[in-house]
């Protein structure tokens, strides 16, 4: 799913939506940095009612759909009748916009960025026919979205300088992510301790980290290392 613009993006998601039989749609994404605040990118066609009563209820939080993807890549489906007790409130009022039955899977890229795909609309449940005929090409459409909007972040980052650590400044990082002093890695790789000291100091100015935990972490989650 290729597109330049956000709206694109979403125009073509809800065609492919459409296709397989849903008035709606939804696709967010999660970055894996920075840890404290992981920017999250949304495309959709709900209601615009639903999406202000989303936000002003931060039903983000309680948001079944959501918590099943974190947890599993396995689709999961909801209805008029499959709900817990303690879902009952965000599910009627889900319906009550006219997200009445839908269909959910996550996923995982490579770069460590979590999406996931909603499909919904306001009629007949999923049968067990219909999931069995569309099953492959809703976990398709799963995949190309997180590719489409990746590659739309990717646009947007386009002018920020990319992270290049030398090979030296890797293989400290490395040793020191397996717990090791300077002292120590100094020894391991036949250099002074202020070497080992130089390049971690090079390589937290380059990765925007105030320390050498943080260092190490940002490098891990960006795959650097």
């Amino acid at each position: 799913m290729t597109a330049s613009t956000d709206d694109a993006f979403a125009t073509l998601l809800a065609l492919a939506a459409r296709e397989l039989g849903f008035e709606y749609c939804a696709f967010g994404m999660r970055m894996p940095l920075p840890l404290s605040n992981r920017k999250l990118f949304m495309a959709n066609n709900y209601p615009t009612a639903w999406q202000q009563r989303y936000g002003e209820a931060n039903y983000l939080t309680v948001d079944p759909t959501v918590a099943h993807g974190i947890k599993s890549v396995v689709p999961l489906v909801w209805g008029e009748t499959a709900m817990l007790d303690t879902e009952r409130p965000f599910w009627e009022d889900a319906r009550a916009h006219g997200l009445k039955v839908g269909w959910a899977q996550s996923s995982v890229s490579a770069a460590g960025t979590v999406g996931m795909l909603t499909l919904a609309r306001s009629n007949e449940e999923i049968s067990a026919a219909e999931l069995s005929e569309n099953a492959m090409r809703m976990s398709w459409l799963v995949h190309i979205a997180h590719e489409g909007m990746a590659h739309l972040v990717a646009a947007k980052r386009k002018a920020e300088q990319p992270i290049l650590l030398t090979a030296r400044e890797i293989e400290v990082l490395r040793w020191t992510a397996d717990g090791k002093t300077s002292n120590e890695v100094g020894q391991i790789m036949a250099i002074s301790e202020r070497t080992v000291n130089f390049h971690i100091t090079n390589s937290l100015e380059k990765l925007g980290a105030n320390n050498k935990t943080a260092g190490v972490v940002k490098a891990a989650m960006l795959r650097l290392l």
